[in-house]
């Protein structure tokens, strides 16, 4: 999986870090209210606190900000879920945590994780190719911490059921930003972990005699 070069004319990269830091954050707002492409980047230079021209010292065209946007996001979620997992758990209890860790993140980032996703699809080539591999980076944790679960035994899941259980724990996640216009209305992000863990580990309660008379 090969970074995307993001050309810069400055060289000081503590600085390119810092001012790239303030357009991704100005972008994630920006994007959020307006959408990438009703977006300009004198809008983006404005709310980042500089010049038009001091923000093409940083990049090299709008597609650049995206996918800073992009990157810095999965970064972020990926770190963050990493401090909050507790790795002194071990059996069913340390895969409840790992899920609902990656929800809790969802939560404290989900404008961010809301842009990502939405504008992704605008991201072309190269730049496309790299955040989907991130997003396969994501969905392999979860496939590492479902195989333990198998191999300790207290898992039974053969390898098409294990990689649909991993595609919905993501979507699951990502279900608490992108409907959160009705799903943060019924639910506290307590409630919707708590549910969700019971659902995806157990499933439907469903009384078989009852099923059995009906039919």
């Amino acid at each position: 999986m090969k970074k995307k070069q993001v050309p810069s004319m400055v060289k000081d990269q503590r600085l390119v870090k810092k001012r790239r830091d303030q357009i991704v954050k100005a972008a994630v707002q920006l994007f959020n209210q307006k959408g990438y492409h009703k977006t300009t980047t004198r809008e983006v230079a404005q709310q980042s606190g500089f010049s038009i021209g001091t923000l093409y010292e940083y990049i090299g065209s709008k597609e650049d900000i995206l996918y800073l946007v992009c990157d810095s996001v999965y970064d972020e979620v990926v770190e963050n879920w990493a401090q909050l997992r507790d790795e002194n758990l071990h059996g069913l209890d340390r895969l409840k945590q790992v899920i609902e860790a990656y929800f809790r993140v969802v939560h404290d980032l989900q404008d961010e994780v809301l842009v990502m996703y939405q504008e992704t699809k605008s991201l072309s080539g190269e730049a496309l190719n790299y955040v989907l591999e991130k997003e396969l980076k994501m969905k392999a944790m979860f496939e590492k911490e479902l195989q333990k679960g198998i191999d300790e035994g207290y898992l039974h899941l053969s390898k098409e059921e294990m990689e649909l259980a991993c595609h919905n724990i993501l979507v699951a996640g990502h279900m608490w930003t992108f409907r959160r216009w009705v799903i943060q209305r019924e639910y506290t992000i307590d409630q919707y972990c708590e549910l969700q863990l019971r659902q995806l580990l157990e499933g439907f309660k469903i009384d078989t005699n009852v099923q059995t008379n009906l039919g």
